[in-house]
């Protein structure tokens, strides 16, 4: 509810593409920027900006037995931050201002289970870790949910999402220090369209 309320803009795009062999691969990027207003004692008004953009790149190997299907998959996540801060005051002439950027790539393992329920719906399950120290200390995806199958090309998306990250750079204390230990999670409607 905090986030909808500072939310400024939001967007997610997810793309597939199999082979018959079985091998595929999967895009994802995920975008939102966060702002809030906060007055000061004084007067005047500090702005407060944030910004995360996670994109996702995995190849993937699906293995079917029966009706159901999994996925392994392998990849790397980019994740691109930045935070701007700016104090107008009424006392002093001139706007402080603050802007730390930091970005860094992760690379992930994972998998996902799919099970047709009937003909129009299926169960979805998916994880994945990653960072192991190379980009973020420990990085992890939880997502769990269902697909309903409207036509033949579209199909509708429901489900629901974790993603967390533990990432830091730099000297507690010191100029330059970053760190991002963040959980960003919430419910997914999306719709699919197969080609």
């Amino acid at each position: 509810s905090d986030n909808l309320e500072d939310l400024e803009l939001a967007a997610m795009v997810h793309g597939e593409a199999l082979n018959a062999d079985g091998r595929g691969v999967m895009l994802d990027y995920a975008f939102m920027r966060l702002g809030d207003d906060l007055s000061g004692p004084l007067g005047g008004v500090t702005n407060v900006t944030v910004r995360q953009g996670v994109f996702e790149a995995f190849a993937f190997q699906r293995q079917q037995r029966g009706d159901d299907y999994s996925d392994l998959y392998a990849g790397v996540r980019w994740w691109d931050n930045e935070r701007d801060v700016n104090v107008s005051t009424v006392v002093l002439p001139g706007s402080p201002t603050a802007n730390v950027e930091e970005d860094w790539v992760d690379p992930v393992i994972g998998g996902r289970y799919l099970r047709p329920v009937n003909e129009r719906w299926t169960l979805q399950l998916q994880g994945d870790v990653g960072g192991f120290g190379i980009g973020s200390d420990f990085t992890y995806a939880l997502a769990a949910g269902a697909i309903y199958r409207i036509n033949d090309r579209l199909r509708l998306d429901l489900k629901y999402k974790g993603l967390w990250v533990d990432y830091e750079d730099g000297t507690p204390g010191t100029s330059g220090y970053f760190k991002y230990d963040t959980v960003t999670h919430g419910p997914i409607v999306g719709l699919m369209f197969d080609f």
